[in-house]
């Protein structure tokens, strides 16, 4: 095992070239699959680093409740460092679990606290707020109700007719793509690994993105949906509550509205590899398999080195 174990910890730097080119230069739609795929893997694996890590670590504390073989020799030397880094592992992974459980609550109480304000209104696709402050944002079905775009009078007092139908068609879209999935598994991830953060960033502007293309198709006009992004972002101050995946939160809006003002982008999945984009993504395949690789490596290493010192238990 040695210093692979180390590996996944460091390995999702490989990803951050990837993040800015692919938001630039695929479609939005491959570039959320490929950079929320990339940063689940990465976040996993280095997770599991510190769970083997924490195992060594917890082994070598006086009074630990583990069998005695756990801190043999033979699994000391399994990992290196094990006094330093074992024991640092322990309050970094409890850390990493407490950060996770909170991201992951706070996502389960305001989508439950969302479902709760508007319990009355659970049939209808559309609802709108007699509220003079300016915002909009798609909160999809939980396990009762439906899928509903929320938006405020005083948004859609701000907007002419075909501008609410981009508006309408954008946040609809959030909801056909599911893209507060992708928003979560990055959020997750960039809690258990800081240097995912990078990823989150560009998932949270592609998925954005991916909602203004499929506005676009859908009402006939990029031109249109362009306006309607702009003139929203210049009236909304957001939601006066977090809402799910940060809905709400226009993003990089002058990027956005550039990029609507552009010929549509291309579907190609897989950029290719004599582009800039195609190297950074093919690198950061490598960093990912190199990453689940030496993730399992250390764990298949460690399970035999700890079945063989228990065995005489």
């Amino acid at each position: 095992m040695g210093v692979f174990v180390f590996l996944p910890l460091v390995l999702p730097l490989t990803a951050w070239p990837m993040a800015r080119l692919a938001e630039q230069h695929l479609h939005p739609r491959a570039a959320t699959w490929l950079l929320t795929a990339v940063a689940v893997v990465l976040a996993v694996c280095s997770t599991l680093c510190l769970a083997l890590l924490m195992v060594v670590g917890t082994a070598q504390l006086p009074g630990n409740p583990l069998p005695d073989g756990w801190s043999d020799p033979e699994v000391r030397a399994a990992l290196p460092y094990d006094e330093v880094a074992g024991r640092a592992a322990i309050p970094a992974l409890i850390a990493v679990v407490t950060a996770c459980a909170r991201a992951a609550w706070r996502h389960h109480r305001v989508r439950l606290r969302a479902a709760r304000a508007l319990s009355g209104l659970a049939g209808r696709p559309v609802v709108v707020l007699p509220d003079d402050t300016p915002y909009a944002y798609a909160l999809p079905k939980g396990l009762r109700g439906r899928d509903q775009v929320v938006v405020t009078t005083g948004l859609l007092d701000e907007l002419d007719s075909a501008e609410r139908r981009a508006l309408f068609a954008h946040e609809r879209a959030h909801l056909t793509g599911r893209h507060h999935r992708f928003l979560l598994a990055v959020r997750l991830a960039a809690r258990a690994n800081p240097f995912l953060r990078p990823l989150r960033t560009a998932v949270t502007y592609t998925a954005e993105r991916w909602a203004d293309e499929d506005a676009a198709t859908r009402v006939g006009s990029r031109r249109l949906v362009a306006r309607a992004v702009g003139k929203a972002a210049l009236v909304s101050r957001g939601a006066p509550t977090t809402t799910l995946a940060g809905f709400a939160a226009p993003g990089p809006v002058p990027r956005r509205v550039a990029a609507l003002l552009r010929p549509a982008p291309s579907a190609r999945v897989w950029p290719p590899v004599c582009t800039a984009v195609g190297m950074a993504a093919w690198g950061a395949a490598a960093g990912t398999t190199a990453s689940a690789l030496s993730s399992v490596n250390a764990a298949v290493t460690l399970f035999f080195v700890l079945k063989a010192t228990a065995a005489p238990l």
